[in-house]
């Protein structure tokens, strides 16, 4: 019973029916006792009852008065569907009638030791034959027949009951309950199967779907079923999960892509020219010009791999370091120095507005620096020649706001939200900046994640303007 669905069944099953066996055990015996002990009082009443009746014969010894307490014996025993006896002090059966409507005469003595238990105790009770007086056991009381002026005890009262008819309804109030039991039992075991099935599909579902994602199939997706219980709490989870894993697989499946392409061109750049040159298909003449070439797309492959090593260590998943106060304005100084070669080259010019007091932000300098450079980088790279480079600092509600701007092409808005992804290239950009490999703005992007802050960017009018935001050191 390995199953989880026979291991619920078999649980839920066990207990009901343990609490029903329990339950009904429990219950027959106290209604059994409860009603042979109310047939004992009753009979004990009775008894009583006839001795009060039959002390005026021992008291007159009058043929009436025997007449009289026949005939009161025989409608009391029809009454009651028992019988009755009365006895000397000393055993002998003196009267006694049965459930017929006639006198009844009984053999034999009752045994001493019971009339002497009766006269000591003041009572009895017992499953008796009173000394083969019957001729089965049956239900008796006594009771002594006292005298009302002196208290003698004069003789005893026998009330004896036939409890086959209480045994009978007894067995007839236990097969119904028998016969509830099972139906019960039935119902029990049906809802329980239905529940444990309907509790366990689900779970079966998610082991066969994580089969199939050791497979390498993402696709898979289990059914809810409108549950809003902690199955279908899981059932959610499970696919939220699964999105997930898909997406994760088909960014890495576009990396793949990716990437084997942005190796694929500059190698096979190299590999032509170098064979060209090896068997003399490029002239001498032109060896320099295509040795340039190579030199130019190693060192492509160069930044590439430079640029993975960088995403990757920014992927790791390590924590960010703890973050240091430093002055933001020094940073974008210090960058726009570091590029003043490639702004002249350019030919461009550069409006900046920096507080000259010190904005002191909370980061990690070294990786703010590579945000700061990839962005002014971006920005000469796609200016238009001649025009002006802006770099602003604000501060604003507890945060510093830096922009970069530029003039030249404006960005399609399709293409605006695509920025950020790995390699991505518009079409504008593939043509202008050759030697770029589309992870300057991904790594921007992922460093600002790591510190919990944002990054906008606009295009419109000629002018492309991406800002981002830090903490304020307080």
């Amino acid at each position: 019973m390995n199953s989880l669905y026979k291991r619920q069944f078999a649980l839920t099953a066990g207990m009901v029916l343990l609490t029903l066996l329990l339950l009904g055990a429990a219950f027959l015996a106290i209604s059994y006792n409860y009603t042979i002990r109310e047939k004992q009082k009753s009979m004990i009443k009775n008894a009583e009852t006839m001795a009060l009746l039959s002390a005026n014969y021992f008291t007159s010894g009058d043929p009436v008065q025997a007449y009289n307490l026949q005939v009161l014996i025989t409608f009391a025993s029809t009454i009651s569907d028992s019988d009755f006896l009365v006895c000397t002090t000393g055993g002998s059966i003196l009267f006694g009638s049965s459930g017929n409507r006639q006198p009844q005469t009984f053999s034999g003595d009752v045994p001493s030791w019971i009339i002497s238990e009766v006269m000591s105790k003041g009572q009895y009770s017992a499953m008796s034959t009173l000394g083969e007086v019957f001729s089965k056991n049956r239900s008796v009381v006594g009771v002594p027949v006292q005298s009302a002026s002196t208290g003698q005890t004069l003789g005893v009262v026998f009330n004896a009951a036939d409890t086959s008819a209480l045994t009978g309804m007894w067995r007839a109030f236990v097969s119904i309950f028998l016969f509830t039991a099972l139906v019960v039992l039935a119902l029990a075991f049906a809802s329980s199967s239905v529940a444990s099935h309907r509790l366990t599909r689900p779970l079966k579902v998610m082991a066969e779907a994580t089969g199939r994602f050791a497979r390498g199939q993402f696709d898979i997706r289990v059914p809810t079923d409108g549950r809003v219980d902690e199955i279908g709490e899981l059932a959610v989870a499970f696919n939220a999960m699964a999105e997930s894993l898909e997406q994760v697989e088909q960014r890495r499946r576009e990396f793949i892509a990716n990437i084997s392409h942005e190796l694929k061109t500059p190698m096979t750049t190299i590999a032509g020219y170098t064979d060209g040159i090896l068997d003399g298909t490029i002239p001498p003449d032109k060896e320099r010009e295509y040795l340039q070439i190579i030199s130019d797309e190693t060192r492509r492959l160069s930044r590439l791999v430079r640029r993975m090593l960088d995403v990757s260590q920014l992927q790791s998943g390590e924590p960010l370091q703890m973050k240091e106060r430093f002055d933001l304005s020094e940073v974008l100084r210090r960058v726009l120095v570091s590029m003043e070669h490639k702004i002249n080259g350019r030919h461009l010019d550069v409006d900046t507005q920096l507080p000259e007091e010190p904005v002191n932000v909370l980061g990690d300098r070294d990786m703010i620096t590579q945000v700061v450079y990839n962005l002014l980088d971006n920005a000469v790279k796609f200016a238009a020649g001649g025009t002006t480079l802006g770099l602003t600092l604000q501060k604003k509600g507890g945060k510093a706001y830096v922009s970069v701007s530029n003039r030249g092409e404006v960005i399609p808005p399709g293409e605006l939200p695509l920025l950020f992804e790995r390699f991505h290239k518009t079409d504008h950009s593939r043509s202008v900046d050759r030697d770029g490999v589309g992870l300057g703005l991904y790594i921007v992007k992922t460093i600002l994640n790591r510190h919990h802050e944002d990054i906008t960017v606009t295009s419109k009018d000629g002018l492309t303007e991406f800002t981002f935001s830090l903490t304020m050191a307080k």
